[in-house]
């Protein structure tokens, strides 16, 4: 019997300690505009909100507009505590469907990515 706690006690802080490295991921919280959003103004800065602080130097934001074409952003920046990744948008967008893709670095290391789409209204 005593073996066998034991090792229950083992197999528990091993699974403790994967677990809490699968939540030290940076996962997307919030955006603006939200993701399935239709907007009567086109937004000037995307801003994605994170549970993790990121580092700015690996992290990024694009934009693809209707036909697929780039859209011109600015330089991306951090904000709250490195969590709220921003990036102004350069261009007016017009109406149509837009895709924002993201791939960041949280501060512990671990990648992640994804994108979202909105539509700005005719």
């Amino acid at each position: 019997m005593h073996e066998f706690t034991r090792l229950s006690v083992i197999c528990a802080a091993i699974s403790l300690g994967l677990c809490g490295q699968a939540l030290a991921h940076a996962h997307l919280t919030a955006s603006v505009p939200a993701d399935k959003a239709t907007v009567a103004i086109a937004p000037t800065e995307i801003d994605l909100r994170f549970s993790e602080e990121l580092e700015l130097k690996f992290s990024g934001i694009s934009i693809v507009g209707p036909g697929k074409a780039a859209v011109k952003v600015g330089d991306a920046r951090l904000l709250d505590e490195g969590k709220t990744l921003t990036l102004p948008v350069t261009e007016k967008l017009d109406a149509g469907r837009y895709t924002v893709e993201w791939h960041v670095l949280s501060t512990d290391g671990h990648k992640t990515k994804g994108a979202l789409d909105f539509v700005v209204k005719p």
